[in-house]
């Protein structure tokens, strides 16, 4: 199992997991989910609901993976598979990316 804090803001919203079959989990954290002053960090992962699974990752942070040469990049010099989207976005998705959401991955 692989783990990333969800960050929106810089401020800890919720935790994504890869389990070990391959699927998702995303999960709003309590703090978040309960304060109606924090926003949903994205239209398809609402506050509605505090956890959400998926076969695939979820197409808010796929979104975030770069693409074409620059994901041949990414995967060639961090020694990625290109069908590692999990490992991709632990590694392109720290510091710098488009919109309010950060990946922070968590260490065992």
């Amino acid at each position: 199992m692989r783990q990333a804090e969800v960050l929106y803001k810089k401020e800890a919203a919720g935790l994504l997991m890869q389990l070990d079959d391959g699927s998702f989990v995303f999960t709003y954290y309590d703090y978040w989910f309960n304060n109606a002053d924090k926003p949903a960090i994205s239209l398809t992962l609402p506050k509605t609901q505090q956890e959400f699974t998926s076969k695939y990752l979820f197409s808010t942070f796929y979104n975030m993976l770069p693409e074409g040469s620059n994901k041949q990049t990414v995967c060639f010099e961090n020694r990625i598979d290109k069908k590692d989207h999990f490992g991709i976005l632990l590694t392109t998705a720290k510091y710098d990316t488009i919109g309010a959401i950060t990946i922070k991955r968590i260490t065992n």
